[in-house]
Parts: structure tokens; sequence; C-alpha cells
């Protein structure tokens, strides 16, 4: 298992990345968290196995159809303990 955060920066707000990361990591089996932050990046915190984090790495990169994305930087984190994978406030 492993544990990881993600900061997605581009045009990653108002088009969809929130809930295409919701679908995304739950197809994967992942948990976690995804929200926006008020400087314009998506950030995901993400439990899972290995190939399945690479996986959503992989995919953060290209995102919704809507979304530019221009960067995704990845640090290893601790996991929160959340079940499930949800979509939290803006922060």
């Amino acid at each position: 298992m492993r544990t990881v955060r993600l900061r997605i920066d581009g045009r990653v707000q108002g088009v969809g990345y929130r809930a295409w990361a919701t679908r995304m990591a739950t197809e994967l089996g992942l948990r976690g968290w995804v929200r926006n932050r008020f400087d314009g990046t998506v950030e995901i915190l993400a439990t899972g196995p290995q190939d399945a984090i690479a996986a959503l790495i992989t995919a953060a990169r290209e995102g919704p159809a809507l979304a530019q994305v221009s960067e995704v930087s990845v640090t290893d984190a601790a996991d929160d303990g959340r079940g499930g994978f949800v979509v939290l406030p803006t922060t």
C-alpha cells in the first residue's frame, strides 16, 4: 500500500476534474479525497496498491476532456484512514 498527495496545476478547476478524479480513484479501488485549492490547483490524497497509484498518477496528467494539465507533483504522504473516496471543500 502507498499513499500519495498529488497537486495538479493548469486549467483544472471548473472542468469537472474533481468528479473525474473521484470516478478514476473509485474504479482503481483507491481511497482518499480530492479538493480544489484557492490557488487554482486541485489536490488529491490517494491510498492503495502501488499499481493503482501509478495508474492514477498517469491519468492525472491528462485529466478530463476539458482540463489542460500543465504539471502534476507527487509526494509521499500519510494515510489519513479515510474509507472510500470523497470530494472535500475547497481549501
